[in-house]
């Protein structure tokens, strides 16, 4: 199976979208699926791997990008309507 999604370091708890992906579809990972998805997400996207609460750090990298701004399933869209930056 082709690879459509990329977890860029084993604490990340969202994925980068490698295509466009539909409704409903469940992107793989190298070893693992995504839980399908709540909307159609595009290319660059982040989607949710594991359930991250409200407040708790959005990792990406292996470092917190930002906190949840509201509880977050697994498949979900991460992005700037459920995502906070860090202070500076």
């Amino acid at each position: 199976m082709q690879i459509t999604a990329v977890q860029i370091h084993p604490d990340d708890n969202v994925a980068s979208l490698l295509r466009d992906h539909a409704k409903g579809e469940c992107p793989r990972l190298s070893d693992a699926t995504v839980a399908p998805l709540e909307q159609a997400i595009l290319m660059g996207h982040k989607v949710a791997l594991s359930k991250i609460a409200d407040g708790e750090p959005v990792v990406k990298y292996g470092a917190a990008i930002g906190r949840a701004t509201c509880n977050i399933t697994p498949g979900q869209h991460v992005h700037l309507h459920n995502l906070k930056g860090m202070p500076s």
